[in-house]
């Protein structure tokens, strides 16, 4: 009889032991957690004071866009998933503020008049024509004053003769106070709260003392008290006269009548203006100014033609000496060529600007060491001549710029493949051939948009012309402060914040959205030429 056999089971594995589980420690965990709530909440408190202060100002158009920013930022950190948006949502937000809004707030202020005398709205034009054109009325009674102090702030301490005590400052008109010290001559000189300045205290404050002008009520029309020494104060009255239902403002001396000129300012018959205004849109005026003013006329056109100059120079010299030197230290038979390379690159390593004042400095035609040492004593004037002046500038230019362009030369020198060079040396192929033909376009393949940032960034190279030569030597056919040195950035900070004919922002945008406009245009035709490097690779 045969035996049944039966397959008998293989035992049945133990059971693997459960992994442990780890404490979370990414976003989700509670130190995750903690670190979120703690940034969040230092975001949203600055927020909150940041809305709160818009708020009291009544600033409601940014109010609203500062709240929406303030729950999109917490929508995102606070909802789980949408980890891209995290981590791109600051990079955007700085974006939008220091580019985008700075671009757009800058052409909106092209098309206006803002500037010295047209920097506010027409109200406060007129609150500081009142204010500003103020004299002294004859015979007026006087008032015994004392200068109070609070928190760095004056304020002026006034008896009227029938014994009436007020005090006010220059934001703040005349109230009634209770004195807590009075005077031999029964005048109040204190107020709790409020420290009164003593005669040594009153010299070391005159300049503030002298601009001290407290008004008698919120309409400018009432006059004010000025005290030119601190115990005696006399009734101020404005010397313009405003009438709202003219708008307009009458010398109460002459009797010449301003009316609005519909320019933003207020002009008389003769063409005269006041010199408080008020901003306004002026549409594409200064554009046209820029063209057609005969003081920025011709300066501009000099300064356009010196800043391409500029541009074009400092990327040939800088990128021909750069490559020079890469192609020397680049050699493989060479000993020390690091030593020579660090030595090659000290100049990148010093700030710009401070190099333009060394070099101001050693270029000085009467004391620099250039004329004095290495020139026994010439009268070279490097920095007073506009050819000089503008060879100077790029020879310091160059100075700086060459070690970049030795960086970069270097690492593409090293990145050519040495077959190449060994295949056309073998075809008996010189020195100048090969670089010629050969490395010097497979060189622009990867060269060829440095080189235009490289144009880009000398076109706005603000620091060496300001630093260096400050833009001179001035031009004599204008009355702006505009040199033979100075490119189109130095003038647009010249136009911007210079004081010779004051400072005019609309204009100043203008120029500079003229030049974002040629420098966006040449990047773009450049880079499309470079296209056809690519064929070459």
């Amino acid at each position: 009889m045969a035996a049944t056999g039966t397959a008998t089971r293989p035992p049945a594995p133990a059971p693997r032991p459960a992994p442990k589980r780890r404490t979370p420690r990414g976003p989700d965990s509670v130190v995750g957690i903690l670190a979120k709530i703690v940034l969040l909440g230092l975001v949203d408190a600055i927020a909150v004071f940041v809305l709160f202060q818009l708020a009291v100002a009544g600033e409601w158009l940014v109010f609203g866009i500062s709240l929406a920013v303030t729950l999109v930022v917490n929508w995102i950190y606070l909802r789980r998933g949408g980890l891209p948006a995290k981590y791109l949502a600051p990079g955007i937000f700085f974006l939008l503020v220091f580019q985008v809004f700075v671009m757009v707030f800058s052409t909106y202020i092209a098309f206006t008049n803002y500037g010295d005398g047209h920097n506010s709205s027409k109200e406060d034009a007129i609150a500081s024509i009142q204010l500003s054109a103020q004299e002294r009325v004859p015979d007026s009674p006087q008032y015994a004053a004392s200068v109070l102090d609070r928190d760095g702030e004056l304020f002026l301490l006034v008896t009227d003769p029938e014994g009436n005590v007020r005090l006010g400052g220059n934001e703040q008109p005349l109230e009634e106070a209770v004195p807590n010290a009075t005077g031999p001559t029964g005048a109040a000189t204190g107020v709790d709260g409020y420290t009164t300045l003593q005669f040594a205290e009153l010299l070391q404050r005159q300049q503030e003392m002298s601009t001290l002008s407290v008004p008698f009520s919120d309409d400018p029309e009432d006059g004010s008290l000025r005290t030119p020494d601190g115990s005696t104060a006399f009734v101020f009255k404005p010397k313009l006269s405003y009438d709202s239902a003219t708008d307009s403002f009458t010398d109460t001396v002459t009797g010449v009548v301003y009316t609005d000129s519909g320019e933003g300012t207020f002009a008389a018959p003769d063409g005269s203006e006041l010199s408080t205004g008020w901003k306004i849109n002026v549409g594409f005026e200064n554009f046209v100014r820029a063209f057609t003013d005969p003081n920025l006329q011709g300066p501009l056109f000099q300064v356009v033609l010196w800043t391409f100059g500029f541009a074009v120079l400092s990327v040939l010299t800088t990128f021909a000496l750069g490559l020079f030197l890469a192609i020397a230290f680049n050699r493989a038979d060479l000993k020390g060529k690091r030593i020579y390379r660090v030595l090659m690159i000290l100049p990148y390593a010093f700030p710009a600007f401070l190099s333009g004042l060394v070099w101001s400095g050693l270029l000085n035609p009467e004391f620099g060491f250039i004329n004095n040492a290495l020139l026994g004593g010439a009268a070279i004037p490097w920095l007073t001549d506009p050819w000089l002046a503008k060879f100077s500038v790029l020879l310091v230019n160059l100075w700086l710029g060459y070690p970049y362009m030795f960086l970069v030369c270097t690492g593409a020198l090293q990145s050519l493949p040495e077959e190449v060079d060994e295949a056309a040396r073998m075809d008996g192929a010189g020195p100048w051939t090969v670089f010629r033909a050969i490395k010097l376009p497979l060189l622009l393949v990867s060269l060829a948009p440095l080189l235009i940032s490289s144009f880009a960034f000398n076109f706005n190279n603000f620091n060496v012309i300001y630093m260096l030569t400050g833009g001179g030597p001035r031009f004599a056919d204008t009355t702006f402060d505009i040199g033979a040195t100075d490119i189109l950035i130095t003038m647009v900070y010249k136009v911007a914040f210079g004081t010779g004919t004051g400072r005019d922002y609309g204009l100043a945008s203008a120029l500079a959205i003229i030049i974002f406009v040629i420098v966006a245009t040449v990047s773009a035709i450049s880079f499309r030429k470079t296209r056809a490097l690519e064929e070459i690779n």
